[in-house]
This record gives C-alpha cells, sequence and structure tokens, in this order.
C-alpha cells in the first residue's frame, strides 16, 4: 500500500481501498473505513466508526469521526457516515453521533467544507452545500442540499436548514431556515430568496416568480404563519401555471409545516 506515508499511523483493521492516499503522521483508526482515491493529508485524523466514501479530501489537522461533545456520552458504539467527493479543509472537525439521537452524524456527497467548520453530533447535512471559514454546526442539526452558509455562521442545536437557502458572514441561526430564504444578523432576518444561486441551478423564471410570491406571502404580508400556508395552498393565489412550479413550492410548505424551531422572520 505504497499511497500511505511511513510516518502515518494507521491500524491494521481499518479498511483502505488500494487507492487511498494518507499523507505524513496522519492517524486512522480501527473502526474506519475509507473509499477509492480519498486523500488524507499530512497530521490529519479519521478515527471512531468512520465509513467514507470515494474521492474525499481531508486537509491537515482535522479530527473526523471524534467523539461527542456531549456529556451524555458514554463510549457508545456510534457512527459517522460521509459520502462521496467532500472537500474538508485545515482544522475541520466532525464528531459522531450520540444514542440520544439515531446514534450517525451523516453528511451526503459534494461538500465544500472551508477551514475550522465544526459539524456537531448527530448532524444530518445534504449534499453539494458550501460551508465557509469558521462556520459552527451545534448538535442535532439539519442541512439541505445546495445550501450556503457565509463565515462564522453558528447554528443552535436542533435547527433545520432548508435546501438553496443562503447566510451571510455572522449570521446567528436561532430558529430554522426555510428553503431558498437568504438570511443575515445576530440573531438572523430573512432577506429574501436566493434567486440568484437558484437560477445557476436551473430554477425557470416561472419557478423563481412563484417563489418569490411565496416569499412576500410568508415574510410581507402581515400572515400568520398558519395563515400563510393556507395561502401557500392555492396555486391560483400564487399565480402557478405548470407542475415544474408546483414542484419547486412543494419543499417550501412541506419545510413550514416541520419546522420544529419557528422560522427565521
Amino acid at each position: 500500500m505504497s499511497g500511505i506515508h511511513p510516518t502515518a499511523i494507521v491500524d491494521s483493521r481499518a479498511e483502505i481501498a488500494s487507492t487511498v492516499q494518507i499523507g505524513p503522521y496522519a492517524i486512522v483508526g480501527s473502526d474506519v473505513v475509507i473509499g477509492a482515491d480519498t486523500v488524507i493529508h499530512a497530521y490529519a485524523q479519521v478515527v471512531g466508526k468512520t465509513r467514507l466514501g470515494k474521492s474525499n479530501v481531508i486537509h491537515s489537522h482535522c479530527v473526523i469521526g471524534g467523539p461527542p461533545q456531549d456529556k451524555k456520552y458514554g463510549g457508545e458504539p456510534t457512527a459517522l457516515e460521509i459520502g462521496d467527493q467532500n472537500t474538508f479543509r485545515e482544522c475541520c472537525t466532525v464528531n459522531l453521533g450520540t444514542i440520544q439521537d439515531g446514534g450517525i452524524t451523516r453528511i451526503g456527497s459534494n461538500n465544500w467544507i472551508m477551514a475550522y467548520v465544526h459539524i456537531a453530533h448527530d448532524c444530518q447535512v445534504g449534499s453539494h452545500t458550501i460551508m465557509a471559514n469558521a462556520t459552527q454546526l451545534a448538535g442535532h442539526v439539519v442541512v439541505g442540499d445546495w445550501a450556503i452558509l457565509g463565515g462564522i455562521t453558528g447554528v443552535h442545536q436542533f435547527v433545520k436548514i432548508g435546501a438553496h437557502a443562503m447566510t451571510g458572514a455572522g449570521t446567528t441561526l436561532l430558529q430554522d431556515l426555510p428553503p431558498y430564504v437568504m438570511a443575515n444578523g445576530n440573531p438572523a432576518a430573512a432577506h429574501g430568496i436566493n434567486a440568484e444561486g437558484l437560477k445557476r441551478r436551473g430554477f425557470t423564471p416561472s419557478q423563481i416568480a412563484v417563489l418569490r410570491r411565496a416569499y412576500k406571502l410568508i415574510y410581507k404580508s402581515g400572515l400568520t404563519l398558519a395563515e400563510a400556508l393556507d395561502q401557500l395552498a392555492d396555486a391560483q393565489t400564487l399565480g402557478i401555471t405548470d407542475s415544474s412550479d408546483q414542484q419547486a413550492l412543494d419543499p417550501l410548505i412541506a419545510f413550514l409545516r416541520n419546522a420544529g424551531r419557528g422560522i427565521v422572520r
């Protein structure tokens, strides 16, 4: 296994694909599984019951699969699962799950995780997300696909962040952030939908127009959330003309119906 530097400490029980590269002084634990073409840079650690998919890149001084920062954790056999083609820049930390939740922290594929990001126990992160430097996710946070979190974003325990949502630098999220919505500040306040991001991802002008009208109902009409949900169910109110418009709207409605901590307003 010539891809492993002679100074790396790799437990013989770890399952490592033959094309994995492990740099100087990196550490790989006994319960780790690492998929093909993954690169573990110098001084990084991959420990705990951690499964990494293919073509991930773990930069120096990351600790992937460390124990939860939870006083209730007593060494139970919990896990971390990470998909394919994720990049973790320097000094990121990702913790195992806890038995108080599902026991597994999960991260999807094609995520870009910048330096000093922390992803705590039991978080569920989708795919194609971007987390800028020093973003901090507390335990049990859910992040939807394509979300973008600005640098030094702080996210409270159990908060949910919807798909395609976006935060500005230094944002503090104490409540759920619906899909498509941009937020900024401490505490966070909503500032429209992420229209530019939606254009880049192939949303049509009609879909974006529907989402703008939905945003105005939720945030600008003076309606309660329950009242806004009633009107969001009315296709005529939003000017929905075809099924693709409804398909764009449906994730927003579903998220609002299950917003456990209330939503950023």
